[in-house]
């Protein structure tokens, strides 16, 4: 459809606009309707959306963007300038021409762009736009990594997946207006629900919005970003690739799922367990590959990420051919923090093999949930604080010897802490700081008790029970 208020000029052409605009949508809506469909919330335009900064290279001197347009748009570019306080910064904004493509979804068609900002400064501000002829984006801001061990802090969330534009918003938006200083965004996997939905990612998309654009995010997919293909196997959804753009230094296949980067002193990697529960071949791939970065890494800390747990949280619930797989090397080389979701409940604990010596030999594992979506939770022995319920986001922070990891609320309460200590002979002393005026919330939700037997009740508060004991033996 064209417009002819485009053409009217100056304030004639914006008062036209607004006055068409909804015969526009309404006859979008008639359209849809007819062909039995729901109006598309979050339809693609010439405007550039679903703006998101990642890295596919060297955090220091590179960084990505990735967005969004309707497929009117077929050749796109990015600006980027050295950042400043006058107005005049972006004179000497250079181009980069963005790769294009077409994505086919259930509600529309789209031009998805990424362009590659190479030979940046390190810690240095960039100011960029992206967009093409006359449409842009707003000036966003990003400051590059530092090519040496330095302080810096992140945000990890478990899944979003359920009730995403009405519920996980708040839990995004709470996280960065108390930590607006943080250099990305970490996501465990589940981001949706119903992956092939396209409406489900215009949710995701918008419940950050512009916090997209001004920090990059770090994404590991989770068993909700795969669908079953047309031969009937699962594979990672259609989304996935050109909404974001990610490394591509993993195993051949597993590109932008499975990858790694080192950050200011910190070997991050992503493992796709997911891929591994699809195919078992998948398990020794990705376990040879990771071995190897763990044998050759300079690096004083290692985090790792994957949706699936290691140890659950939830009831019913043991991915025990990833654990097998994954755990020994996780001892081995003395991985330092374990980031997952999936089992939408709180939980943060210890390698059992070690007992109390955990602290010097084994990772710190942690199972969060940031959306509404609530399992039971199972008490298991390694657990050491939970959380039945609750909305989490944490807050990860590094400077030399040190990290400090604390859990908050939804609501902004700070809710579980610990600090590891790191010894010149690369082990870590673990200080438990979780807030003592803060009881652990183990309650069962309304919701839940409705659907649970009395016998399932009384075994919930007899695991409960137990759990209770240990702490109290453990002294905590």
């Amino acid at each position: 459809m064209t417009l002819a208020p485009f053409l009217l000029p100056g304030k004639c052409r914006v008062a036209a606009v607004f006055l068409q605009l909804p015969l526009f949508w309404g006859a979008l809506f008639l359209a849809q309707t007819a062909r039995g469909q729901s109006p598309d919330p979050y339809p693609p335009t010439r405007i550039p959306d679903r703006i998101i900064l990642t890295w596919n290279g060297d955090p220091a001197t590179t960084q990505a963007v990735t967005w969004r347009t309707d497929t009117t748009v077929t050749e796109a570019v990015a600006e980027i300038a050295l950042a400043d306080g006058t107005p005049a910064f972006p004179v000497n904004a250079k181009t980069v021409n963005a790769s294009t493509e077409k994505l086919k979804t259930n509600k529309n068609v789209a031009h998805f762009h990424s362009a590659v900002f190479s030979g940046l400064k390190p810690n240095t501000l960039y100011g960029y736009r992206v967009g093409a002829g006359k449409t842009w984006s707003e000036w966003f801001h990003f400051r590059t990594g530092n090519d040496k061990p330095a302080p810096f802090s992140f945000l990890y969330f478990g899944d979003a997946q359920n009730d995403i534009k009405s519920l996980w918003s708040r839990c995004v938006r709470q996280a960065y207006s108390t930590m607006p200083d943080v250099d990305f965004l970490l996501h465990a996997g589940d981001l949706v629900n119903i992956p092939a939905r396209d409406e489900e990612w215009g949710e995701w998309f918008y419940a950050a919005g512009w916090i997209n654009g001004m920090k990059s995010n770090v994404l590991t997919p989770g068993n909700h970003e795969y669908t079953r293909t047309s031969s009937g196997e699962r594979g990672l959804e259609a989304h996935w690739r050109p909404s974001f753009t990610l490394h591509e230094n993993g195993p051949k296949g597993l590109e932008e799922t499975v990858y790694y980067f080192d950050y200011q002193g910190v070997r991050f990697i992503s493992l796709n367990t997911q891929a591994m529960l699809n195919d078992s071949t998948s398990i020794d791939i990705q376990k040879n590959w990771l071995e190897n970065l763990l044998k050759e890494n300079p690096n004083r800390w290692t985090i790792i990420t994957h949706h699936h747990p290691i140890y659950s949280t939830a009831m019913g619930r043991d991915n025990a051919d990833i654990r097998d797989a994954l755990q020994p090397l996780y001892e081995k080389y003395h991985v330092d923090l374990v980031l997952q979701g999936h089992d939408h409940t709180y939980g943060r604990g210890y390698n059992l093999a070690y007992g109390n010596s955990h602290f010097d030999k084994g990772p710190i594992y942690v199972v969060s949930v940031s959306g509404p979506k609530m399992y039971n939770l199972n008490f298991d022995e390694w657990l050491e604080r939970v959380a039945s319920n609750t909305q989490l986001y944490q807050l990860i922070s590094l400077d030399g010897k040190n990290l400090d990891y604390k859990a908050y609320t939804a609501t902004g309460q700070l809710y579980d802490g610990f600090r590891l200590i790191k010894s010149k002979k690369g082990t870590n002393k673990f200080y438990d700081e979780a807030p003592k005026d803060v009881p652990e919330n183990t309650n069962l939700p309304e919701s839940m008790i409705k659907l649970m037997s009395d016998k399932e009740i009384n075994l919930y508060k007899q695991r409960l029970q137990k759990y209770l004991d240990r702490k109290a033996l453990r002294g905590n």
